[in-house]
């Protein structure tokens, strides 16, 4: 094998597939706002669902929409075991100033679950979703279950903020098992085979 050959190899990044291992991640976070000492890791929520929200930057305008409208609803979420975690290329410190930011004045205080960085965006990158030449991530969510696998990718353009009742939706139908008809509701039943 050539020089070449052997860079360019160990430069390929493995893209994140639905219903493989969802790409591990270790990214410092605001899980601990005031030191920004405790690092965000996959393997901290074996056996949880976990949402991964990446958005593109801290201070905004859709960010801050959709950011909150998660946390307003994180009992809902907690209650059908889940978790949120909110990823960008922005700084922890970014974070920090975002949160402690009213939200009035475009912050998103009070945020209910931690914000990761990604700065290199290299986890971005994993899930197909980072505009390197801005190195921001498109707004991507995804839902890994309790055993590691990604289980569903929502990615679209950085202008149109995601619906937490459609997220609610496809998790509690994801979490049933089965399978789930078009515009499924929790408490329908499940298709019959």
């Amino acid at each position: 094998m050539s020089t070449g050959t052997k860079t360019a190899l160990e430069n390929t990044v493995e893209i994140a597939k639905v219903g493989k291992p969802a790409p591990d991640f270790d990214l410092p976070s605001t899980k601990n706002l005031e030191t920004l000492g405790e690092n965000v890791k996959l393997s901290d929520y074996k056996g949880k669902w976990l949402l991964l929200l990446f958005y593109p930057l801290d201070f905004t305008f859709v960010c801050p929409t959709e950011l909150t409208a998660f946390s307003d609803r994180i009992d809902e979420l907690n209650g059908i075991g889940a978790e949120v975690i909110g990823i960008s290329t922005d700084s922890v410190h970014s974070h920090r100033a975002w949160i402690k930011t009213p939200r009035d004045q475009n912050g998103v205080a009070d945020l209910q679950y931690p914000l990761a960085s990604d700065v290199g965006g290299r986890l971005a990158k994993k899930f197909n979703i980072l505009v390197e030449e801005e190195n921001i991530a498109l707004r991507g969510l995804f839902i890994i279950n309790p055993e590691g696998i990604l289980q569903y990718a929502n990615v679209h353009d950085l202008n149109i903020g995601r619906s937490v009742d459609e997220t609610l939706r496809v998790l509690q139908g994801l979490q049933t098992g089965g399978l789930c008809a078009a515009d499924w509701t929790p408490g329908q039943e499940n298709l019959k085979v």
